[in-house]
């Protein structure tokens, strides 16, 4: 498995242990794009992120389309600060993975969420990460005060 995720920069990991609202972009079966507003919780270790969800969304209906593995991007911005991971994504139904995926939404975002019998993680290995995740100060604009 890929870690393309450890090979970026501290300040990159870091952005991603921030409350930041994220997007998910899966494929529907025409092939168009499918963006919808998430939390992702990103184990860099394990070069894995995750999206907690319920089994009835459209999300996790695009994943198990392409025969259970599907081709995602998450991504998050914050001014000029951007990442964007890709992977190949799976749904994951195992109780213990669902509770440790809530668990590090609870981290990251600070709540855990009310249990949801119908809760699934898409679960992502991540081959790829891009980004910007700091930004240069900007040199001060020069007074005009006469």
């Amino acid at each position: 498995m890929s870690n393309a995720i450890l090979a970026q920069s501290d300040d990159y990991l870091k952005f991603w242990s921030e409350y930041h609202l994220c997007t998910l972009t899966t494929l529907r079966p025409d092939g168009r794009p499918h963006v919808v507003p998430v939390g992702v919780t990103v184990d860099a270790a394990a070069g894995l992120a995750r999206v907690i969800t319920r089994e009835s969304s459209k999300k996790v209906a695009h994943v198990l389309a392409g025969g259970g593995l599907a081709r995602v991007a998450v991504c998050q911005v914050d001014g000029g600060r951007w990442a964007t991971l890709e992977g190949v994504a799976e749904v994951c139904t195992d109780p213990a993975e669902i509770e440790d995926a809530v668990a590090r939404y609870g981290d990251r975002y600070g709540r855990t969420p009310a249990p949801d019998p119908e809760r699934v993680v898409i679960r992502i290995s991540i081959d790829r990460a891009m980004g910007q995740a700091t930004i240069a100060a900007r040199p001060k604009a020069a007074s005009s005060a006469a």
